[in-house]
């Protein structure tokens, strides 16, 4: 490609990137240095045209995620290729998924090399990825960082992640409230992989929760690695170790699987179980109400499809439908809802599989 042509297009992407900052910095100075008088016809008001779902500026998306071994990662990849579909203006460059650093590292920067338009990257290790992220800014490709964060704020654009907190504050306080009135509670927590940091957020979400109900006391906690056979193993020793507990409260769906396993092979009937994450084998088991398993709080995948979305308003240019802003955030955290069997129905159609 010329370099001028290369030149034009990282101006394009500067303006893209900084465009809010500059039209924000216009309108300060011109409402500073006005001469009219203040009214109703001098408030501000945002013309930049918000993306739709009618087509536009055709944008190339290159999206990297880490390898679908999980039925959680799986779905990322399904509802983004799903809602890229929904625009006629969109080509999606997905590559295969890899677990491996290094090799997600050299598909980023294929990607870079393609000069596509915007990035979306779910990093397998979001410090060890920073750099590349980096990298494609400094190339003029704004970056979406999906889920797991960069340890740099210059390495993206935009994050779109879920509320890893919240989910264990949501898990705590949905417990509280069915063990509030019964004396000396006891719960357990079935946790992730201990050294990623949404573990830890999920834990201490749960803790602070917990600190609402004086009567409930958590009496142990184990670390699975989001794994059928793991949350079998996990759950197992938990059960073998504590003969009595009122609550259990699980991080992950898919190695839920396995504690349910491990529950009806003990035989277990008197406590309640909450999930995480959101399956549709745990949707289904709620609204069966059959067994221990009683709610699971939402950790969202269809934030690849909202990270779709984002990524064609940056490379349109334009900002969100029902906000005021000319660009779009750039943070954005899904909540982490309890599904009940008294709402379900409302979220079946989300849960993955």
């Amino acid at each position: 490609m010329p370099q001028n042509s290369g030149t034009s297009r990282g101006t394009s992407r500067r303006g893209i990137l900084f465009g809010g900052a500059a039209v924000s910095a216009t309108a300060f100075l011109t409402a500073c240095t006005s001469n009219e008088p203040a009214g109703k016809d001098s408030q501000a008001t945002n013309n930049q045209p918000a993306a739709d779902d009618k087509p536009g500026k055709k944008v190339t998306i290159g999206f990297a995620g880490p390898q679908a071994d999980h039925g959680w990662l799986n779905a990322i990849n399904v509802n983004a290729r799903e809602r890229a579909k929904k625009y006629s203006d969109v080509t999606l460059d997905i590559t295969e998924g890899s677990n491996d650093t290094a090799t997600q590292i050299g598909q980023i920067q294929t990607l870079i090399n393609k000069k596509v338009d915007v990035l979306v990257i779910l990093p397998t290790d979001g410090k060890a990825l920073t750099q590349v992220g980096l990298a494609a800014m400094k190339a003029g490709i704004p970056v979406v960082n999906l889920d797991r964060v960069f340890a740099s704020q210059q390495a993206l654009r935009c994050y779109v992640g879920g509320d890893n907190y919240g989910m264990g504050l949501n898990a705590g306080h949905y417990i509280g409230e069915q063990l509030k009135d019964k004396p000396n509670a006891k719960v357990i927590e079935l946790a992730g992989v201990d050294s990623l940091e949404l573990t830890k957020l999920r834990t201490q979400g749960f803790d602070d929760a917990l600190k609402n109900y004086p009567n409930i006391k958590k009496v142990a906690r184990q670390s699975a690695d989001f794994t059928v056979e793991s949350g079998q193993a996990k759950m197992a020793q938990l059960l073998q170790a504590q003969s009595q507990f009122d609550a259990l409260w699980n991080h992950d769906d898919d190695q839920g699987v396995g504690a349910l396993r491990a529950i009806a092979q003990a035989g277990r009937k008197d406590f309640l179980m909450v999930g995480g994450a959101g399956a549709k084998a745990a949707m289904d088991a709620i609204k069966a109400d059959k067994g221990v398993l009683k709610a699971t709080v939402l950790y969202p995948p269809t934030m690849s499809a909202s990270a779709i979305d984002l990524a064609r308003a940056l490379g349109q240019g334009k900002g969100v439908g029902g906000m005021a802003e000319l660009e779009i955030p750039a943070s954005v955290t899904l909540y982490s809802a309890v599904v009940t069997k008294e709402n379900v129905d409302q979220y079946l159609p989300q849960g993955f599989s």
